[in-house]
């Protein structure tokens, strides 16, 4: 049997704006079988948002696929383009009541989730916060948010060693004499309220967040100054804050799930999020199928991890 590719392209049959409280409304759509075994797609970023490829990494007559956009990102609202708009109640715990408020907005009773990059971070924190809701779990490019992964990304001893060129464009937007903290530099601009510093900040965070991405270079996403300043806001928002999480983070919650069956998948190139956090994780949990992939960085669509989220998903709707 060759490569497993995507589904083909899918719409959505249901869609709509969920109350979330707090003045929010979240953006969700179901594709595929409405009759089918419910399957959640966790978003990366945090505040990336949905895209059409989202929706076809499950057999779209064997599921009723949900997906959504987080807090204040991609259609949900209110949206992060606007500078105005508070983040304070965005955080891990409210995203996993939306999860859960959602699930039970479509009347289901269990489902798979799956997840990438931040997706995993979530879909970790809302299984061990309801694991009687999860039948499976698929996870790709973990991201367990602590210290030492933030390190990675953001100081000069990790990936800055790799994207040489990148990393000196995404330090030399700041002073020198600011440059002990990027991350700290990043958000006082990135929350300033003049867009003559706020845009420029959250396009160079972003430039640096997304060049990482997959083994092979790929063009860079011709993105409006709303998704942009998002996806920045959001982004810095949970780095700053350890990703919300739990003391002892999430590797100490593993014994809620241990039970429940999942498939670890990693790209041996991961430069986002390297194999080191999955391997942690596995560890952790042995239960867990694990691939490392050989050929791959950090991004779901490259052929091989492709081939290993597809296989999980296709194996998981027979179960």
């Amino acid at each position: 049997m060759g490569l497993r590719e995507f589904y083909p392209p899918i719409e959505p049959y249901d869609s709509g704006l969920l109350d979330a409280g707090d003045g929010n409304r979240i953006h969700w759509e179901t594709c595929g079988n409405p009759d089918g075994k419910p399957a959640v797609f966790l978003h990366g970023g945090p505040g990336g948002g949905v895209v059409p490829p989202f929706r076809r990494f499950f057999d779209p007559a064997a599921y009723r696929i949900v997906l959504f956009d987080q807090r204040n990102c991609g259609r949900s609202l209110p949206h992060a383009g606007d500078p105005s708009v508070s983040l304070e109640r965005n955080t891990t715990p409210h995203l996993v009541a939306d999860i859960e408020r959602l699930r039970e907005h479509l009347a289901l009773d269990r489902w798979l989730v799956f997840g990438g990059s931040w997706g995993s971070t979530l879909a970790l924190a809302y299984a061990q916060a309801h694991p009687e809701r999860v039948t499976e779990m698929v996870l790709r490019g973990v991201y367990l948010v602590r210290p030492s992964d933030e390190a990675w990304g953001f100081t000069p001893g990790g990936a800055a060693h790799l994207f040489p060129a990148e990393w000196a464009a995404f330090r030399d937007a700041i002073p020198p004499d600011e440059r002990d903290d990027l991350v700290a530099a990043y958000g006082r601009r990135i929350e300033d309220p003049d867009p003559a510093v706020h845009l420029p900040a959250a396009r160079a965070w972003m430039e640096w967040e997304l060049c990482a991405n997959t083994l092979l270079p790929l063009p860079p996403p011709d993105l409006d100054d709303a998704t942009v300043l998002a996806f920045a806001r959001i982004t810095h928002h949970y780095i700053a804050a350890g990703g919300f999480l739990p003391e002892g983070g999430l590797l100490a919650g593993i014994d809620r799930i241990r039970h429940v069956p999942a498939v670890i998948v990693n790209g041996r190139y991961d430069m986002k999020t390297p194999p080191d956090q999955a391997w942690d994780l596995h560890l952790a949990w042995p239960e867990a199928e694990f691939h490392i992939v050989e050929d791959a960085g950090h991004g779901g669509s490259e052929p091989g991890t492709l081939n290993r989220l597809i296989e999980a998903t296709d194996r998981f709707a027979v179960r």
